[in-house]
């Protein structure tokens, strides 16, 4: 049995941890009155995830997400946090469950972290980079019509993940990816992170997206030789923040208002997605 001097120390640690745990609600409640009731500002200090105040994504992934707030669909966020530890993680997944009354989240993370779980959020455990894993859970769980990448931000993990999943995304579905400035870092911290000091490497994450923005205007090209990638055809949007971007998902068949619609053939155009 343990002595009089443990179980002291065994309840004061006790006592420690629900106070520090209590403050930390009130303050986050205290904190999320400085939004409007009910805004992605106040629902991310609230649920306490690093995308509003560490970062500042929280208004533009409002603003960018609006449109699917009462809409009932899939969402898939790479990333739940918490590392290792099983129980710790999944501040963002009870956000967007809070924004999206009607979605199902899930959470792609490398370590187990099913003890997350609860109604309309899943965890799903594998890597961000393996092709067939992330084809496997679209198979199972998609179509998605949001995906988020807040995973291990690794140019090499982002590159891959977006080569794999935005083929499957919903059609007028947006795919976001956080945390862009590892771009420009290769062993900062520690770690290889995959970036560089040379703005025009092509390994980037962003000089991938950057690679991506003519395509928008591919029907403009003058070379009738041209063969229109999948991005061209297929992305209508990119929008930049800083460490942050935005890619809408649907046909790029608008026409040139000059040079016609040369690279759809007798393919009609479609109304863009909305």
């Amino acid at each position: 049995m343990p002595s009089p001097l443990l179980r002291t120390r065994y309840w004061l640690g006790n006592l420690r941890d629900n106070t520090l745990a209590r403050l930390g609600r009130l303050y986050a409640l205290t904190v999320a009155k400085a939004a409007p009731e009910g805004s992605l500002v106040h629902l991310a200090r609230y649920y306490q995830t690093d995308k509003q105040d560490k970062h500042f994504y929280a208004e533009h992934y409002q603003q960018h997400f609006q449109k699917f707030r009462e809409r009932k669909f899939n969402l898939l966020e790479i990333g739940v946090g918490g590392h290792e530890k099983p129980d710790v993680g999944g501040h963002s997944l009870r956000m967007w469950k809070a924004f999206f009354p009607h979605a199902q989240i899930y959470g792609l993370d490398i370590f187990d972290k099913s003890a997350l779980d609860e109604p309309r959020i899943k965890t799903l455990k594998g890597s961000q980079a393996d092709e067939q894993f992330l084809k496997s859970i679209v198979d199972q769980y998609g179509p998605f019509d949001i995906i988020i990448d807040d995973g291990s931000h690794y140019c090499q993990h982002v590159l891959e993940s977006f080569r794999v999943l935005f083929p499957l995304l919903s059609d007028g579905g947006i795919y976001a990816i956080e945390d862009l400035q590892t771009s420009y870092w290769e062993n900062l911290t520690g770690e290889n992170w995959g970036g560089s000091h040379d703005l025009n490497a092509p390994f980037t994450s962003m000089n991938f997206l950057k690679s991506l923005v003519d395509g928008l205007n591919f029907e403009e090209y003058v070379d009738d030789h041209y063969q229109p990638t999948y991005y061209d055809r297929n992305i209508v949007s990119i929008h930049f923040y800083h460490n942050l971007a935005f890619l809408y998902k649907g046909k790029n068949n608008e026409g040139s208002n000059f040079l016609g619609n040369r690279f759809w053939k007798d393919e009609r155009p479609d109304p863009r997605s909305k």
